[in-house]
């Protein structure tokens, strides 16, 4: 229980479970974690299939689902009309009396809630959790053009989030590119947070192993995943360290890089395993040896974390925030972003290493994921929900 009077919160987000993404995620525990502060919690978020608006109890929260339409481009993600979810937006709020509202992001469902809450004076932070160059692979526009699209949405981001009464973001480099690009006087760098202790072995578990050394994939099969990269690296790396490949996700990309495994003869050694629920991706991150987050998009990479927290060393790509959770040599190592060889001697280099070194990187990364310990996330999020307008995580305890 908080230390105040427990609030009223409404959570706006364009993507919610059962969306597989870092944005959604952090949603649900976000939800999940103030339920259990004691407040009384609501997501705003668009209906994952066809048809009208609709109301869920869920253990989380109460779930408001807004009627949505099949992005052209993109396998899973809706779009909410301005005409049909402004007005929507606005009568939720009514409905409910939020005494916070909690965006994240500046799009559909977020730009309704941040103009909502600004017409009824109700107190607004606004989480970043995107770079609008994200959308370039779903954009069918030449380069000149998404260019333009970038550019306005980097000045509606400023706009629109510049109501609000705190702006956050994952990670300090996110934090300085929304000041650089959108114009804010300041952003809040404030980790995602992770539940360190979820992934930790515990007293008496039975530990589960993989028959040959595992490189471990999580994520969405996408274009900015470049997971692509990573079949290519599995091929080029050192035959007789005999590494095979993990693959947990599913998306848009999953036939044509079956295709690639195929092609480079990979049968044996990738597993495609798609979907698998929380208790399945425990055990992978268990028992994998390392992992490897090729993505060039990542403002923070939740999943880099999970591994982390699992006591595993880290193959990184060298782009945006990634580089903030790889000290070289000690818990893991970058490479070059789309390089498939630097990548494969990088691989190389960690299961080069005994079992004991590559143990001792493992809690070095552990150590590193400390540092985002999901309670401070939730304590400074409930004291900005309660009116302060700045904080930092080390006055928190985890």
């Amino acid at each position: 229980m908080n230390s105040g009077k427990p609030l009223r919160i409404l959570i706006a987000a364009d993507t919610y479970p059962p969306d597989v993404n870092g944005a959604a995620v952090f949603g649900y525990r976000l939800a999940k974690h103030m339920n259990a502060r004691g407040h009384e919690v609501h997501i705003a978020a668009a209906r994952p299939g066809p048809g009208p608006d609709t109301v869920e109890q869920r253990d989380e929260a109460t779930i408001h689902r807004f009627r949505s339409f099949k992005a052209p481009t993109h396998e899973y993600y809706r779009l909410c009309l301005p005409w049909l979810v402004e007005p929507a937006m606005g009568r939720l709020m009514d409905s409910i009396e939020p005494d916070v509202v909690h965006v994240q992001c500046h799009y559909m469902i977020g730009k309704a809630a941040i103009e909502a809450a600004e017409a009824r004076r109700i107190r607004t932070v606004a989480t970043n959790h995107f770079m609008p160059e994200n959308l370039d692979p779903f954009l069918p526009f030449p380069r000149w053009f998404k260019r333009i699209v970038s550019a306005n949405s980097w000045r509606d981001m400023g706009r629109l989030m510049g109501k609000t009464s705190v702006v956050t973001t994952p990670t300090p480099l996110a934090a300085r590119t929304m000041v650089e690009k959108a114009g804010f006087d300041r952003v809040l760098p404030l980790s995602n947070g992770i539940d360190v202790d979820y992934y930790t072995v515990r007293p008496g578990e039975n530990v589960p192993t993989r028959d040959k050394p595992t490189v471990l994939f999580v994520g969405r099969l996408a274009v900015e995943k470049n997971v692509d990269v990573l079949i290519d690296a599995i091929s080029k790396t050192d035959p007789a360290l005999d590494i095979s490949l993990e693959i947990i996700g599913d998306g848009e990309l999953r036939d044509k890089l079956r295709d690639q495994v195929e092609t480079l003869g990979l049968q044996e050694r990738v597993n495609m395993r798609g979907h698998v629920d929380d208790v399945e991706l425990r055990r992978a991150y268990i028992a994998a040896d390392a992992f490897c987050q090729p993505g060039t998009a990542e403002l923070q990479s939740l999943v880099s974390l999970e591994a982390m927290s699992a006591a595993k060393p880290v193959v990184l790509a060298n782009a945006l925030a990634l580089p903030h959770l790889v000290s070289e040599g000690e818990n893991g190592y970058l490479f070059e972003p789309n390089n498939s060889a630097d990548l494969a001697e990088k691989l190389n280099q960690i299961f080069r290493k005994s079992a004991v070194e590559r143990a001792a990187m493992g809690a070095a990364s552990r150590e590193k994921a400390n540092q985002h310990a999901i309670g401070k996330t939730m304590a400074a999020y409930e004291a900005l929900y309660e009116g302060a307008d700045w904080v930092e995580l080390d006055q928190f305890h985890a």
